[in-house]
Parts: C-alpha cells; structure tokens; sequence
C-alpha cells in the first residue's frame, strides 16, 4: 500500500489535495467518536491572498463529509464555487475570525468533545496531570463563554485570546486547535482530547493526584516542540493510511 506523504507548510497543494486532507479530518473525527451530530467544524484555509476556505456543509454527519462535499467560503460566509450548500453560522463566526487574523492557522479545528467539555466546566481548566498536558503547557490559551459563537463581536475577543497560542479551551465549550497543516492541527487536537480524558479519568479514581511542576511543564513543553513536526507528519501519513483501508471514499 503506498504511503501518504504529509503535506508540508512550505509546500502549495491544489484544492483537491487539500479538500481530501480536510476530509479525512472529519472522517477521522467521527472515527474516534469527537463528532457531535452535525454540529462543530473542521476548516481548512486555500492559500492565497483572499484567505477562502474550506468548512463543512450544514446537514451533513462527518462519517459523510467528501472532498466534494465541502464548502469554499470567504471572510463574509458567501459560498464559492458550484456548492453553495449553507454553513453553520457558529463554524463561520470562530472559523473567519481566526483564518483572518493569523496566516500561520492554516487549519482551524473546534469539538464539543465530551472530555473537552467536561474539562473546559472545570475553573482550573487543564491540570499538570499528564505527560500529554505538559506537551502543551506553553501553547494553551483559554476563552470565556459568550453564549452561541453568532455574534460577530465575539471574534476581537476570541483572537485576542488566542493570541499566537495553538491550543484553546473555550470555557463550558469545547476545544480548538490550529495548525499549518491538517496534520499539526489534527495531532495537536489529539494530544489535547487525550490529556482531557486522563484529566476526568485520573480525577475519577479518587485518590490523591500529583500534579507536576509549572518548570516541568515548560520544560516538556520545549522538548516536544523539538518532536512535534516530525512526528505530526509521521502520524497524519498513517492515519491517512488507516482511513484509506476503513473509509476510503472520503476522496470523493
């Protein structure tokens, strides 16, 4: 079986090579069970200086999201292209507001996973509980709840939140990773989703936990950025290679 290659930051892929990226995201999404319905979003952004990018159709399961399914939108939501199929305006309003204001978040990923969520209630947020946790404890940003993400005002806060940080929590929310690519975003999510769960598993058992360090968390922090592209790479082609024996239709 041939081996995906991992889509370089430096490189510039057609659409087609970037709309089948995204969609194996969304099938991999509902493969881990991150999905909620119909709702949440994935978004890819068409390099150039229009800053179109790709977001899913409202309607549609992520186990159904094709390459052609997709919709390309700009800054303002209007579909482009021969889909014009509507979009979440949820998806729209986080979606523009960070592909607007940073050219390295390529990829936008947000879920409403159940892990996230629960972790996202806590009012101390992510604990340095894990290894998992540390890996991102220099790259964590957090946003308050502002009710339904449809107001457009709610955008200056949520990038000022951000700020250059990859990682958020969206308090009561949910997550939201950014990447160059599909895979720094999709591995960057994983990582996040896992130490929520260790979190909520490792605060289940009862006994008395050990948190670690804020100097161990910016020091494991350091040694994974140094990991990090190599292996987001890495992964990405051998969750492509999974997603192909399992679902490979998502080209379509």
């Amino acid at each position: 079986m041939a081996t995906v290659a991992a889509t370089k930051p430096t490189e510039t892929p057609d659409e087609q090579t970037l709309r089948e990226d995204l969609a194996a995201a969304y099938r991999l999404v509902a493969h881990f069970g991150w999905d909620e319905l119909i709702f949440t979003h994935l978004s890819l952004r068409i390099p150039g200086p229009d800053h179109h990018f790709l977001i899913n159709p409202l309607g549609l399961l992520f186990e159904e999201i094709t390459a052609s399914s997709l919709v390309k939108i700009d800054l303002q939501g209007r579909p482009l292209g021969d889909n014009t199929q509507p979009v979440n305006p949820a998806g729209f309003v986080i979606h523009s507001a960070v592909h607007a204001a940073r050219e390295d978040a390529q990829c936008v990923m947000h879920l409403h996973t159940v892990a996230g969520t629960a972790v996202a209630a806590q009012r101390d947020g992510l604990l340095p509980l894990s290894q998992n946790a540390l890996l991102g404890w220099d790259d964590l940003a957090y946003h308050d709840y502002e009710g339904l993400a449809v107001e457009t005002g709610e955008k200056e806060r949520l990038v000022a939140d951000l700020g250059t940080h990859n990682l958020m929590i969206l308090r009561n929310h949910g997550l939201l990773t950014v990447g160059a690519t599909v895979a720094d975003a999709f591995v960057r999510m994983f990582i996040l989703q896992r130490a929520c769960e260790m979190q909520v598993a490792a605060q289940a058992g009862g006994a008395p936990l050990i948190h670690q360090s804020d100097a161990m968390g910016h020091k494991v922090a350091a040694q994974g950025r140094a990991a990090f592209a190599a292996g987001a790479g890495l992964s990405w082609a051998a969750l492509r290679r999974k997603l192909d024996r399992l679902d490979p239709d998502y080209r379509a």
